[in-house]
Order: C-alpha cells, then sequence, then structure tokens
C-alpha cells in the first residue's frame, strides 16, 4: 500500500523532534476529546461557576509567588507559608518534582495505574523512565511489587483519593512506602480531592517524612477549573529547591487575585456548602444506578465522581453521548474494562443521566 510523502514539515520534524516525542501518545484530556452535549459530566468540574474579581492592574509582572495566595492557602491547610509553593495547576507540581529530582536516561518515577495519566505522559515528555506496578484488585498499592522495584527510582506518584476509581489509599500503606523510600525516593501524594474527605489529608506527615510531598488543587471543590492554579505542600528546603525550576511568572495577575479571594474564610465556607451538596447528588445517583440491571458494580467513591461497571459499557457510553450527557470511558486503562467515570454534577444533571439511561 502506497504512503503519502511527507511534507517539508513533517521532514523537519522527523529529522528534528526528540524521538520520544514523536512516538507520544498524549494524555486526551476532556476537552481534548470533545463531544457535543448540554450536561458535561467527564473532566470532575464543579457545575457552576463562582463570580470573582480582578483588582490588580495588569500592566506589571506579576509576583512569582504571589504573598496573599502563599499566606491564605498556607493557612487554609495548616502549614507554614515557607512549606507551600503555587503554580499552573497541579500538573505543573508533577513536572516540578520531575524537573528537580529526575536525571533523564538515569533515574525512574514510578506509579500504580489505574490512576492519573500524566504521570506517565509528563515522565515521558522529559525522558524518565517509568516503572508502573499495577494496584492490587482493591485497587490498593502493591507494597510487595514496589519494593522489588525501587532501583533507580528517585520519584514515587500515589493518587489518593484515586483517579478515577475514587477510593482512598490506604493510610498505613502510604506511611510503609514512605518509609521504603526513606532516603532513595520522593513520594508525591496526590490530594486533587482531598476536599471531599478531607480527614484523609497529610500534611500532619510533614513532620515525620522528609520525602512526602503532597499536591493540591483550586480545580475541583473550590470550582476554579479553568483558573489553572495549583499547590505544592513540602518540607520549606524542597520548596525552596522547586523554586530554582518554577517559570519566572506561573501565575497570571487575574488568576492570582481570583485565587486569593477564593481564599478568603467565605470562599472556604462556600467551597465547604459544593461539597456537602454534591455528596447528596453522588448518594441519590448511586442509589438509582443500582436499580440498572446494566450495572454490574457502582463503586465507592470519596470524590465528585463514581465509577461505574457495567455489562456492556460501550452502548452505554454511546447512547448517553449521542444524547448530549457527556462522560468519560475508562475502559483502556488496566482493570477497568466496561467502566465508565460520571462526574458529579447539579441533581437536575444526575437525574438526566437517570432518564437518558432509561430511554437508552
Amino acid at each position: 500500500m502506497a504512503t503519502t510523502p511527507l511534507n517539508d514539515t513533517e521532514q523537519l520534524i522527523r529529522k528534528l523532534a526528540r524521538e520520544n516525542i514523536q512516538k507520544l501518545t498524549p494524555y486526551l484530556s476532556a476537552r481534548r476529546l470533545g463531544g457535543n452535549g448540554d450536561v458535561w459530566l467527564n473532566a470532575n468540574e464543579y457545575p457552576t461557576s463562582p463570580t470573582l474579581k480582578v483588582v490588580s492592574d495588569l500592566n506589571r509582572y506579576p509576583e512569582c509567588q504571589p504573598k496573599a495566595v502563599i499566606e491564605r492557602y498556607a493557612s487554609y491547610a495548616g502549614v507554614n507559608p515557607d512549606e507551600v509553593l503555587v503554580s499552573r495547576g497541579a500538573d505543573e507540581s508533577i513536572e516540578l518534582l520531575l524537573r528537580a529530582f529526575c536525571e533523564p536516561g538515569k533515574d525512574a518515577v514510578l506509579f500504580c495505574p489505574p490512576t492519573y495519566g500524566m504521570y506517565s505522559v509528563s515522565a515521558e515528555t522529559f525522558g524518565i523512565e517509568r516503572k508502573t506496578i499495577t494496584a492490587k484488585q482493591d485497587w490498593q498499592l502493591d507494597l510487595n511489587a514496589i519494593k522489588a522495584n525501587l532501583d533507580s527510582v528517585k520519584l514515587i506518584y500515589v493518587c489518593s483519593p484515586n483517579n478515577p476509581t475514587g477510593n482512598i489509599v490506604n493510610p498505613d500503606d502510604i506511611k510503609a512506602l514512605l518509609e521504603l523510600a526513606e532516603g532513595r525516593a520522593m513520594v508525591a501524594i496526590d490530594e486533587a480531592y482531598i476536599e471531599f474527605c478531607p480527614e484523609h489529608n497529610k500534611t500532619s506527615w510533614l513532620k515525620d517524612y522528609p520525602n512526602l510531598v503532597i499536591l493540591r488543587t483550586l480545580s475541583k471543590a473550590f470550582a476554579l477549573a479553568g483558573l489553572r492554579c495549583g499547590f505544592t505542600i513540602a518540607r520549606a528546603e524542597i520548596i525552596e529547591l522547586l523554586l530554582k525550576v518554577i517559570a519566572p511568572y506561573p501565575l497570571a495577575v487575574p488568576v492570582a487575585d481570583m485565587a486569593a479571594e477564593a481564599l478568603l474564610p467565605e470562599g472556604i465556607s462556600t467551597m465547604m456548602k459544593r461539597v456537602e451538596s454534591i455528596r447528596k447528588s453522588r448518594a441519590w445517583l448511586v442509589e438509582n444506578l443500582k436499580q440498572d440491571a446494566r450495572v454490574v458494580e457502582v463503586y465507592p467513591s470519596e470524590t465528585n465522581y463514581i465509577l461505574v461497571r457495567f455489562k456492556d459499557a460501550a452502548p452505554v457510553f454511546k447512547g448517553l453521548w449521542d444524547a448530549g450527557v457527556i462522560i468519560r470511558d475508562q475502559s483502556k486503562q488496566v482493570g477497568l474494562d466496561n467502566c465508565l467515570r460520571i462526574t458529579i454534577g447539579t441533581q437536575q444533571e444526575c437525574e438526566a443521566v437517570v432518564h437518558t439511561l432509561n430511554q437508552i
């Protein structure tokens, strides 16, 4: 079969671009996957937008680490300001750790699928070896397998609550992992969804584990996914190291102004009310999905989404998609065949999911 000749730009890329990037399969975000609908439940966003304002002038470059944002987030998280770094979402935190701790061609990162896809994509982008240790059947850490594969590992990512499964990783296992990695690897706990289960936060562990790093975001419970504002929490010396590799102006002035406002006491109170509303809608949706004969299991969740295993997920996904109810297919992740992830939207959006399923 004849192949189409490469144009001049394609030839240039073939010649000059890094080989691993040419072969890279990018992370497909919800917006990249597209869709055409009225009910968007595929990106774990909050369904309605807060109203915030910009108060600073825009003719000057922003602070690298805006003082109000850092101090207010430190107060909210219960840590010192010098233990907090703010960045363009937690995704930038993932990459900052790679830049600071991993030598391409020498060191490795380790993570435990099924989990958030950017750990893999970011490591591949930087040319860092990826060691994947599949989680156990209950989606907990396989500590024995991790212990046997720590050679050359400098950085370990653990998502808890885990995306896309929604479960908390056993805290005793995380402590055991931190001890296994002591003196040899950093352990980054991704707590993007911690506001939905604040009793499981790990900030109090920093005093005991110098290799602990915690990743946070305003995208979920704070309803600010479009702001792209995330945080790294770690000992002050680690934050100082990460400041060496972060961009000069990671947060735009409007982002910093709105983040600072969201972190005022009234903003935090509003966030907590959102969490309670999502929990109620989640419980309602879980109970109604359990009545559907096509559903094999609705997995317990500590987040603003649920993972549902169907007897045959493909026609369910397509039926919802065609009706304008956009959810996320997770069937290609290890161990998640026939699984769909549904973000918890408004009560009306949850009812739309159930109604549409009944029409398929």
